[in-house]
This record gives structure tokens, C-alpha cells and sequence, in this order.
């Protein structure tokens, strides 16, 4: 795994919906899970939810937290 891609996609802004505004990082578990079952959207940020997806779905969630800016 890319490591710039991790950092980029633990730092990634939600854009929209009721977590707009959060990290990526710091999104619910259920909701990634509610994009797991739905879909992930398109592109980048699509590309972006699956991976913090599979990051809390492996218990790393923790070991990331120190890399978050702001």
C-alpha cells in the first residue's frame, strides 16, 4: 500500500452528507458499513471510503489516529 495514499485518505475532508466536514478517519463505522452495502461513490473518494473501510474493519483505526492533521 502507498503510504502518501493512506495519509491522503486518513486526512481527506467528507465532502457531503451528515458527516461533512469530518476526516475520513473520523467517520462511524456503521456508516462506512452503510457505503460498504450500497456502494462506495465513484473515484477518488470512493477509492478513499473503501480503504478507511477496510482500516476499521481491521482494528487500525487507533494506530492512525497520530497521522491526522488539524
Amino acid at each position: 500500500m502507498d503510504q502518501e495514499k493512506l495519509l491522503e485518505a486518513i486526512n481527506q475532508t467528507m465532502p457531503f452528507g451528515k458527516y461533512a466536514g469530518r476526516k475520513l478517519l473520523e467517520l462511524p463505522e456503521p456508516y462506512l458499513v452503510w457505503f460498504h452495502g450500497k456502494g462506495f461513490p465513484a473515484g477518488k473518494l470512493g477509492q478513499q471510503l473503501a480503504l478507511i473501510y477496510e482500516v476499521k474493519l481491521n482494528g487500525l483505526e487507533d494506530m492512525l489516529r497520530p497521522l491526522l492533521k488539524g
